[in-house]
């Protein structure tokens, strides 16, 4: 009866495939952040030790198509939106 470790969250995470920090197995549970008492659903990535998220800079784009992110500083809170269990379709509602 031991917890798995896919329920500890990652202290950073980007959405983005190219970054080191980009996990998809975590993305697809879902991960809920709240930046300075706010829930953000904008987040590109964060780091939670470090207390900073990046978000999209309007819809400016770098050279190669990339939004352009700004880093903002503040305490950061995330959590996981679904459960480990249940993977694969427990979206019976409905």
């Amino acid at each position: 009866m031991g917890t798995p470790m896919s329920e500890t969250i990652p202290d950073r995470l980007s959405i983005d495939p190219s970054s080191p920090h980009f996990n998809a197995d975590v993305l697809r549970r879902g991960i809920g952040i709240r930046f300075k008492d706010k829930v953000r659903h904008d987040v590109e990535e964060y780091s939670i030790s470090e207390g900073w998220v990046r978000v999209q800079a309007g819809k400016t784009v770098d050279r190669r198509g990339k939004p352009l992110t700004i880093k903002l500083s503040g305490p950061v809170e995330a959590w996981f939106e679904t459960e480990a269990e249940g993977e694969g379709g427990d979206s019976a509602e409905g």
